[in-house]
């Protein structure tokens, strides 16, 4: 669910960002459907979220929400992140965030025919509300938080989950800061990786 991280990590490229975003709604081989520059960004996605979810300062975040969350940390976390990259967006990206929102909504416009059903009935909602730039307040990480819990029937309690955000939002911001730095750098390396297959 960390939407921004994966389009900003496509180092401004339309079809490696469409393939990235998509990504968690194509299964196994089925990435072979799409065009070439949008499968490398669907493997970049893969590669994102195997670096992330093994990496041990993501972990300590997790582990802060683990007892109350359980297996839905990571996806809080997720979010967490993506609030840091959207409130501090002017420290990653000399592009208006507000800008770069709305170039990529075009760019998934443009994509319609060949996005996951899924994706498709998603898009209208994520644009209406503006997610991506809404990510930078806590409100809107709120709302992202409620209707997550109603899509897991209210099992998660991830409506409550900006309250452990408020209570340790230096710790949280500081794990990020350092997490992305490394994300970064391994998402460069990767670029190049999936870019010469």
């Amino acid at each position: 669910m960390n939407f921004l991280a994966h389009i900003y990590l496509s180092d401004y490229n339309d079809d490696l960002a469409v393939g990235n975003f998509i990504a968690d709604n194509v299964r196994g081989k089925d990435y072979l459907n799409f065009p070439e520059p949008i499968q490398n960004g669907i493997l970049l996605h893969r590669a994102i979220d195997t670096f992330t979810d093994t990496h041990p300062i993501f972990r300590q975040s997790t582990k802060r929400l683990h007892s109350r969350y359980s297996h839905y940390s990571g996806v809080i976390v997720d979010i967490y992140y993506d609030h840091f990259l959207a409130k501090n967006w002017n420290n990653y990206s000399e592009i208006p965030l507000e800008n770069f929102a709305d170039h990529f909504y075009k760019v998934l416009l443009s994509h319609h025919n060949i996005l996951p059903k899924r994706i498709q009935n998603l898009m209208p909602y994520m644009i209406e509300n503006n997610w991506l730039v809404n990510y930078a307040s806590i409100d809107g990480i709120a709302n992202v938080f409620s209707g997550m819990n109603r899509r897991t029937r209210f099992k998660s309690g991830m409506d409550k989950a900006t309250s452990e955000l408020e209570a340790h939002y230096t710790d949280f911001e500081s794990e990020f800061t350092l997490f992305f730095e490394e994300l970064r750098e391994f998402s460069a390396e990767q670029l190049k990786i999936v870019s010469s297959t």
